[in-house]
């Protein structure tokens, strides 16, 4: 079995309220770019650490995995699937404002609940055999907005 990090990309959610951090920031971002908003709000306070897996590059994992990996009888039978990278969800964020054209200033409600502060998976034995994420968080942020504002204007996104 393999265990995937927070995950992105082609086919997301971008539902306001019911989706993941990056497709919301996405969405957010997007919307007040278009309107030319001053500012946005974001939940909580920013400094939750979180790592985030293309869904292409959980793809390739998964065919790596099913080429290279065989667990031994004393090994767990699970494997993490990631990038062994996190970042703050402030970073995020303000990756997200640029990836979207956002100029304007991101605002905390501190309010809102951060939710678990770390989430980062071991991924060394996966590293161990070989594999490691090829697609960066600004290139798969460019793709997953410039996919997202085509289906956008196709009334193809899961909203």
């Amino acid at each position: 079995m393999q265990l995937p990090t927070n995950l992105y990309g082609p086919g997301d959610n971008y539902h306001p309220t019911n989706s993941h951090v990056l497709p919301v920031l996405i969405r957010r971002f997007h919307e007040a770019a278009e309107r030319g908003d001053a500012s946005v709000t974001c939940w909580g306070t920013g400094t939750p650490l979180r790592e985030f897996l293309h869904v292409d590059d959980l793809g390739e994992a998964c065919v790596f995995a099913l080429e290279h990996w065989q667990p031994g009888p004393d090994d767990q039978q699970f494997l993490n699937v990631g990038t062994g990278v996190d970042l703050t969800i402030r970073e995020l964020a303000e990756a997200g404002a640029a990836a979207t054209g956002f100029q304007g200033e991101i605002h905390w409600d501190t309010s809102k609940h951060d939710g678990t502060q770390k989430k980062q998976l071991d991924v060394r034995k996966l590293a161990a055999l070989g594999w490691r994420a090829q697609i960066s968080l600004a290139e798969g942020l460019r793709s997953t907005v410039a996919l997202f504002r085509v289906e956008l204007s196709q009334q193809k996104v899961r909203l």
